[in-house]
């Protein structure tokens, strides 16, 4: 059974370590997203629908809002441990502004990427860290992690090609339409989510809503609809002590175990083990 050993989640995003046995259903991430095999066996996740080698040498990079998923190689393969880093583009460019790119869909032009020496240290060092540290102090946690996104970013991403990035770029809900939708899709969190209702929203027909919907988001309706429950549901798992049951109904799930499959199959990981073994840094020091 996957579960997660232990969680860092502040304003530089969420940084968790994570024993792995189980696929993850397709999903995505509004942050930019680093995996690093910390332990256990070779692993795979599939990323712009190719399947991409998670092993010592190798890291798996999804850009903002990049679909991938987890492909655990079978029910009798060994579990993998999972360095896993959600990092806030916005974090990273409060301390180096350049660094803002990293929200751009294009950001890491190659999702598996063969890792230097000196990656694979900064991440043993900080899952080593993660493992046996009764407490990391917020300024430290953020030293490694910025230095450990650093030896990622420069060698593998295209933060210095600027001028690209911003000709290239394609904001996600850019077409007031999808803004209008993604807005609704928030104030009904709660309700079973449908696609006709909501492109009728916009003032759409169904089939446009989807195409134009993909075209500025990169994700389907329904997966995007995922990743704002995902978000809401994190948020009040971090941030509140409100009751399981509580959160699943809120979130519109007719029970609390249909609302545990579903966390599950996303983060691997039992709402319950999340908000066991998460960590909340309220008060950030500045970089």
């Amino acid at each position: 059974m996957s579960t997660a050993i232990r969680i860092f989640q502040g304003r530089f995003g969420r940084v968790a370590l994570l024993d792995m046995d189980k696929p993850l259903v397709t999903h995505a991430h509004h942050h930019c997203h680093v995996l690093i095999k910390a332990s256990g066996a070779d692993t795979a996740f599939r990323v712009r629908d190719r399947i991409t080698p998670l092993t010592d040498d190798t890291a798996v990079l999804v850009n903002a809002w990049e679909s991938h998923s987890y492909e655990h190689p079978g029910a009798l393969a060994p579990p993998t441990v999972i360095l896993a880093l959600y990092v806030e583009p916005a974090w990273l460019g409060e301390i180096q502004r350049h660094l803002s790119v990293a929200a751009h869909p294009q950001f890491f032009p190659n999702p598996c990427v063969e890792i230097s020496a000196r990656i694979r240290k900064l991440a043993d060092d900080l899952a080593m860290e993660m493992l046996y540290a009764d407490d990391i102090p917020a300024e430290r946690l953020e030293t490694v992690l910025f230095d450990l996104m650093i030896a990622v970013i420069d060698p593998f991403s295209e933060w210095r090609n600027m001028r690209h990035l911003l000709h290239a770029q394609s904001a996600i809900g850019g077409d007031p339409r999808i803004r209008k939708a993604i807005g609704y899709m928030r104030q009904n969190l709660g309700a079973e989510f449908d696609m006709d209702r909501v492109a009728m929203h916009s003032g759409l027909s169904r089939a446009h809503f989807f195409t134009l919907f993909r075209r500025c988001t990169r994700l389907t309706p329904n997966v995007y609809s995922n990743v704002l429950r995902m978000e809401a549901a994190i948020t009040d798992l971090t941030h509140t002590r409100q009751p399981l049951a509580d959160i699943s109904s809120r979130l519109g799930f007719s029970a609390p175990s249909h609302f545990t499959r579903f966390f599950r199959q996303h983060i691997g990981s039992a709402p319950t083990d999340f908000r066991r073994v998460v960590q909340h840094y309220e008060k950030q020091t500045q970089g």
